[in-house]
Order: C-alpha cells, then sequence, then structure tokens
C-alpha cells in the first residue's frame, strides 16, 4: 500500500464511522471490507458519504462519476480499497505524487 492510499485508507475510515456511527464502532475497515455486505451501507449512507468526500477532496474526487462508470454487479461488491485506490490514484495523478489533500 503506497502511503497516499494509507492516507486516504484513514480519511475514508472516519468519514465511514462519521456517517455509520455505531454501527461500525467496533468494526475493523480494510480495503476489503464491503460497502453493502459487511457496512450495510445504504443509498442515504453512499451520499452522505459521498458529500464527506466532496468537501475533504473537493474537485479532485468525483464518487459519482467513479460509481457510474462501475456495473451494477461491482458496484453491490465495492469494497473500502476501490474507492481508496480510485482517490488514491485521483490525489496522486493531481498533485505529482504527493501525499498532501485538501485540509478538512
Amino acid at each position: 500500500m503506497s502511503a497516499t492510499q494509507a492516507k486516504v485508507l484513514a480519511d475514508i475510515t472516519q468519514m465511514i464511522q462519521a456517517v455509520l456511527g455505531d454501527f461500525v464502532a467496533d468494526q475493523e475497515i480494510t480495503m476489503d471490507t464491503t460497502f453493502r455486505e459487511e457496512l450495510g451501507m445504504e443509498s442515504i449512507d453512499v451520499v452522505s458519504l459521498a458529500g464527506r468526500l466532496q468537501t475533504r477532496y473537493g474537485d479532485t474526487v468525483n464518487f459519482a462519476h467513479f460509481v457510474a462508470k462501475l456495473d451494477l454487479e461491482t458496484v453491490g461488491d465495492l469494497t473500502v480499497g476501490h474507492l481508496v485506490t480510485h482517490i488514491a490514484d485521483a490525489v496522486d495523478a493531481k498533485a505529482g505524487g504527493t501525499v498532501e489533500v485538501a485540509a478538512r
């Protein structure tokens, strides 16, 4: 895992915990954690997460565009790692490989 991916995973974990609260309080969130099956995220939770992503990463990450490119089965099996990789790649491409992202 790259330094950018590790930073993004930590950020995403905090966002998921903020969105889902007590539902994930004791659950470890890894690159392999699924949004639907393991986290039980519903569409309203995904909208909240997308808003947090927009606030955190600005135009660097377009979650709706990312999901729109996936087929239905892939969306259903989407893991935290898929999203982390997408965000890390976008951040690296925009920042030339630095770990810094927009301030919270």
